[in-house]
């Protein structure tokens, strides 16, 4: 029953039908300029289930046996990137629905922000769903054959991202973030120049990734499945970048603008932004580790002649 179900909705004309429902679904929310409850629970649930449906099919498949064991490592760290945003999602509605949060900008940019933030996740899941499709011929057809003598001595580019993305490496990285945060916050209160060191940082690392990702496309481009892996792996990391890119545009903005370079303190409001913070922090340091599953899957990995 599953694999029928999932042939349908990986199709290339439900995957589009799904990103045209959330457009009509949020320019119907958008008509009265506001959003009900009811309209944000409806908005929640959905992404809900394509979010944790999602995760844990991509789970079952990596405990799949395959003569391609890299495609395990992939789906590792696919499953690891949407736990932490599917996490990030689920504290959002929760805390709106409890009435915990508040504003997060200033009106009207605020609905505007609930907006992109809902079509940049339904994309998002939308993409991953998409790649899926094609990882999943690769896992269980065995079409690529291992061929380790075509891997080439790495020159000082390759050198030092392997030194950038190592694990500890990575893991430092996320201390330093944690530990940034925690000093800011002291004082209580958030500076138009903290807040834009934040979202400064946090914007290169993704673009950057997203280049480096994007380049590994055509590096593969030889390998039809793989190359398609790639692509919907990079829309969904484009995905994260330009709702980053919104997020902090809009609070920049608000702190600019309305609240004087200064943003005053709620607890609530404040927590979730570090909320906010660490989910990216993490999702990139997840994708950075998948980023070197797919650079080993186009080292290692060739098509096999096929035979007349």
């Amino acid at each position: 029953m599953r694999e029928p179900v999932f042939e349908v909705v990986t199709d290339d004309r439900i995957v589009a039908a799904l990103i045209g429902v959330a457009v009509l679904w949020r320019v119907a929310v958008s008509l009265d300029k506001t959003e009900a409850l009811w309209e944000s629970i409806c908005s929640g649930i959905s992404l809900f289930i394509m979010g944790w449906v999602l995760f844990g099919y991509l789970c079952s498949m990596s405990r799949k046996p395959t003569h391609w064991p890299i495609s395990n490592k992939i789906y590792h760290g696919v499953s690891v990137s949407l736990l932490v945003l599917n996490v990030y999602v689920a504290l959002y509605y929760v805390m709106r629905w409890s009435e915990l949060l508040h504003v997060e900008v200033h009106q009207p940019l605020n609905f505007f922000l609930q907006t992109a933030r809902y079509l940049s996740f339904v994309i998002f899941y939308v993409a991953i769903v998409w790649s899926a499709k094609y990882l999943k011929k690769m896992h269980e057809e065995c079409r690529f054959l291992l061929s380790r003598s075509m891997r080439r001595t790495l020159g000082l580019r390759e050198t030092v991202f392997n030194v950038i993305t190592d694990e500890r490496t990575l893991l430092v990285m996320i201390g330093m973030a944690f530990l940034w945060r925690t000093i800011i916050s002291f004082d209580y209160n958030i500076t138009i120049g903290e807040s834009m060191a934040s979202g400064i940082t946090l914007i290169i690392m993704g673009w950057l990734l997203f280049g480096y990702i994007l380049a590994l496309s055509v590096k593969a481009r030889d390998k039809l499945e793989l190359t398609r892996v790639i692509q919907g792996i990079t829309l969904a990391l484009c995905t994260i970048n330009l709702y980053a890119l919104c997020y902090y545009g809009m609070r920049w903005y608000s702190l600019v603008a309305v609240e004087g370079f200064v943003e005053a303190f709620e607890p609530v409001d404040f927590l979730f932004r570090d909320i906010g913070f660490f989910s990216l922090v993490l999702y990139y340091y997840a994708a950075i580790v998948l980023s070197k599953f797919l650079d080993k899957a186009c080292a290692d990995y060739t098509v096999p002649i096929t035979k007349a």
